[in-house]
């Protein structure tokens, strides 16, 4: 997902100061927000049981962010 894509995400979920942060912490500031575990680019990511995950493509990169 691109960063303005996720930017527009938190940004529908009210939250604000998104445009210092980087592409991880984003993600994992929106996953917070939603009530879900921040996991995003965690070492266990390979093992994560979560398969309907709005961010599980762009985590299991080599390099999440």
């Amino acid at each position: 997902m691109k960063v303005t894509e996720i930017r527009e995400r938190g940004q529908a979920l009210g939250m604000r100061g998104l445009a210092g942060l980087r592409k991880g912490e984003m993600i994992r500031a929106i996953q917070r927000a939603e009530g879900n575990q921040d996991c995003f680019g965690a070492a266990w990511r390979f093992d994560c049981p979560q398969l309907v995950c709005a961010w599980r493509a762009d985590c299991l990169t080599k390099t999440p962010g």
